[in-house]
């Protein structure tokens, strides 16, 4: 009997700007643990201003490296869980007025407890509404390429 899991790989950004935020970090990477797979690496957490948006609390940023036998899918639903589980609550939509456009911005940055973002899986590319790997954005954000550039390529 064949019993072969198939791992995958995948980085994964965080990112905390209320609360404690090392020890939100050090939390989700504990349920990430358990939930998702395991830890392979982890970056130094890095203090960053806030990015999208204008918040006086700075963040406090890593990634990780997690092996996973979790599609793509189930690994976003996995890991909104734990941000749900930490207190992380969706900004609701704002009202706006029909004549202004809403904007990325608007619509997706605030202050939180927890972000979890999946940088990539495999070399796997995914455009779905709900799902794009590789992170759109993440070329664009130092707090991610420093913590993933520290980590990517130890072997």
């Amino acid at each position: 009997m064949d019993t072969d899991i198939s791992h995958h790989r995948a980085y994964l950004g965080l990112g905390s700007n209320l609360g404690n935020r090392g020890e939100c970090l050090r939390k989700a990477i504990g349920l990430i643990g358990e939930r998702v797979g395991k830890v392979v690496r982890q970056s130094a957490f890095i203090e960053t201003e806030p990015w999208g948006f204008d918040s006086p609390n700075r963040f406090l940023n890593g990634v990780i490296l997690v092996e996973t036998t979790l599609s793509p899918h189930e690994l976003l639903k996995a890991t909104q869980q734990i941000e749900r589980d930490l207190g992380r609550r969706k900004k609701s939509t704002p009202v706006i007025p029909p004549q202004k456009e809403v904007t990325t911005t608007e619509r997706q940055y605030a202050d939180r407890p927890i972000d979890i973002d999946i940088l990539t899986y495999d070399d796997l590319t995914v455009d779905e509404p709900d799902l794009k790997i590789p992170h759109p954005l993440m070329h664009e954000r130092d707090f991610v390429m420093i913590p993933l550039s520290e980590i990517q390529h130890i072997e």
